[in-house]
């Protein structure tokens, strides 16, 4: 009953929207309400919004839907519906991949042509890191908590014209689910992690950018959808004995090289703390991995089948940001390993055989950086910077504006004006999602991971609500 009334609600304002935004909404309103009772006009409504028919808007859906669950209250039987009319998609339309059964479509003038807009697995994905290699720039990889960080990411990269890596930790994950959620067996993270994973899926490709989506395997949804949820999954046993951490990973990666999932294995111990972990005393023999045990790794992944991995060796990395001196980065040890395994694979797979991840990507020095890219690195992780940039920018508008922030009656302007536009959550989120835009961009930079797509400037967003319904004074 309440979902009921929840989609009868949708259909005031928002079949109003859709129904003035466009003339083809209209025509398919139309063709919805010309059907013979409300459950024709459900499945219409459900055929046409998932199969990639119409351009159907929400508006439409609304109006559908909500006059189906209207009706379906009322105790109407469910009929076949006859004559019913799909209407065809144009390709380049944008669609909303998690309720569509139609392949991803579309691809980029500089990116190899399976490289597609919305989150990428198997093949494309395989494609999108081996461009990166060969071409000499790495993709940021950031951790995100939350929808609103997860926006930023993906604003910035279209911005930057670019792809990006968008990646759950198991605590950036619970916290997505909610924190009051009881996490035993790590239940609310996974929870989170896919909560998240479909958030993603949903929007990239109204962005129109290619996202690689890193974190926790799921062969459930491939078997549904023919394609892994996520497109890479880290595992971190760089803690345990070398021989261990092998074995555990090609066992692994046997079954993710099934469902086109990729992995990034661990080498080495990344120093500092991140999600309760503190390396902050490690040895530091530890935190630099040596070319004999990154062949060790390669060769006994390669030998999986269908296998597509990426190694985080450690070069001296740390998580976290500290004073100027306190980190040693030696990119040169990526370098000697690729010229070791090139020489142990007699240059089969060429100069640069490993796809290398940076962890601890925060606060580095740019010569370090770019010094590793050339050596191949492809993905960068970068979590410190964009924690601080999105609270910055609530730290700033909390400045700028805190004298309209203290009640919500009374500021500079009037003892009876209200603030509701600035206590307004979305008012100091943008804020901070603009922040790490700014942030993220700087990334993109260092990456040398810019006009990589090969598409005009992002044209300014159309029909965004104004100050009737909430506008913001950021």
């Amino acid at each position: 009953m309440a979902s009921s009334a929840a989609f009868a609600t949708l259909s005031g304002p928002a079949a109003r929207l859709g129904a003035a935004n466009s003339a083809k909404h209209v025509e398919v309103g139309a063709q919805g309400k010309g059907l013979n009772n409300a459950f024709e006009q459900l499945r219409f409504a459900e055929n046409n919004f998932a199969s990639g028919g119409g351009g159907l808007s929400w508006g439409v859906l609304g109006s559908t839907v909500g006059t189906a669950a209207v009706a379906a209250r009322s105790g109407m039987k469910r009929k076949t519906a006859k004559g019913r009319k799909k209407v065809s998609r144009a390709a380049e339309e944008k669609r909303f991949p998690v309720l569509s059964r139609r392949p991803p479509v579309g691809s980029f003038p500089k990116l190899p042509e399976s490289v597609h807009p919305g989150v990428l697995s198997g093949q494309s994905m395989t494609d999108l890191l081996d461009h990166a290699k060969k071409e000499g720039f790495a993709i940021p990889a950031v951790n995100c908590v939350s929808s609103s960080s997860i926006n930023a990411c993906m604003e910035a990269a279209r911005k930057m014209d670019a792809p990006i890596i968008i990646q759950f930790s198991s605590g950036g994950s619970q916290f997505y689910a909610g924190k009051g959620l009881d996490n035993t067996a790590f239940h609310a993270a996974i929870a989170g992690a896919v909560s998240g994973a479909y958030h993603v899926r949903a929007i990239a490709e109204q962005y129109n950018i290619p996202v690689i989506l890193h974190t926790e395997a799921n062969e459930r949804y491939f078997e549904i959808h023919g394609e892994p949820l996520f497109s890479s999954h880290m595992l971190d046993l760089s803690e345990e004995p070398l021989e261990e951490n092998i074995e555990t990973c090609v066992r692994y990666m046997e079954r993710m090289a099934k469902i086109n999932c990729a992995l990034e294995m661990e080498l080495g111990i990344t120093g500092g703390e991140e999600d309760g972990v503190n390396n902050e005393d490690a040895n530091p023999e530890d935190l630099y991995s040596k070319p004999e045990e990154i062949w060790q790794v390669y060769e006994a992944l390669s030998k999986v089948p269908n296998a597509v991995f990426t190694i985080a060796a450690a070069f001296g990395n740390v998580h976290g940001v500290y004073s100027p001196g306190n980190v040693k980065l030696d990119p040169e040890i990526l370098g000697k390993a690729q010229t070791f395994i090139s020489e142990k694979t007699d240059g089969k797979f060429g100069d640069k055989p490993v796809r290398f991840v940076f962890h601890g990507g925060s606060g580095s020095d740019i010569k370090d950086i770019r010094k590793a890219i050339d050596y191949g690195v492809i993905k960068m992780n970068i979590d410190t910077d964009t924690q601080w940039a999105y609270w910055n920018g609530i730290r700033e508008f909390e400045s700028q504006y805190h004298d309209y922030l203290q009640s919500q009656i009374g500021n500079p302007d009037g003892a009876d004006k209200p603030n509701k536009k600035y206590y307004d959550p979305r008012a100091c989120l943008r804020k901070a999602e603009l922040s790490t835009i700014e942030r993220l961009c700087q990334s993109f930079d260092d990456l040398k991971c810019t006009k990589i797509l090969g598409l005009e400037p992002p044209a300014a967003p159309a029909n965004v609500l104004g100050p009737r319904r909430g506008g913001l004074p950021v």
